[in-house]
């Protein structure tokens, strides 16, 4: 049956037909080796530690549920996906997203097989993409930003990523 419901997480395999599981699966499995790809000719060796060390902190983070309110027997959790593009690039965000939310999956029963490609798309893709462009485009030149025109593009990329996931 999986985890208690309270203490699940991610898109639920019976939220989704066949077909549109399908599809979303194919397209994550697309973006996803192009990412793989970018984030291969473009990280250095010493990048992938990081990616790890980055990777264990949000599988960590995001087991941390909480009740939203108003909605009983519905919790949410925490998203890294912002933060990890930020860190490491878009690229390497949407490949460590991945592998964590395919580990929750297998593991931990968050979400399920026929939701893994709509669960990559929504809490890795978008967020690692509409997060790190909003970053870049509100910070410019973060060698000379100040600390609190850092902080306020990785708010804003914070809140426009996971809330274009979550549409």
């Amino acid at each position: 049956m999986g985890i208690l419901p309270p203490f699940a997480m991610h898109m639920a395999n019976e939220l989704l037909s066949v077909p549109v599981a399908g599809a979303t699966l194919a397209l994550a499995a697309i973006v996803v080796a192009v990412a793989a790809r970018r984030a291969r000719s473009a990280a250095a060796d010493d990048r992938l530690p990081l990616m790890g060390v980055m990777g264990a902190f949000v599988f960590a983070a995001q087991m941390i549920n909480f009740t939203l309110p108003g909605m009983p027997g519905t919790s949410g959790h925490l998203g890294g996906g912002v933060l990890l593009a930020i860190l490491m690039g878009p690229a390497a965000g949407i490949v460590t997203m991945s592998a964590i939310l395919i580990v929750q999956c297998l593991l931990f029963q968050d979400g399920g097989l026929l939701a893994l490609g709509c669960n990559i798309l929504n809490l890795g893709v978008i967020p690692c993409l509409l997060g790190a462009g909003t970053y870049r485009l509100l910070l410019g030149d973060a060698a000379r930003a100040a600390a609190w025109r850092q902080y306020l593009a990785a708010w804003l990329a914070c809140l426009v990523g996971v809330t274009g996931g979550a549409a």
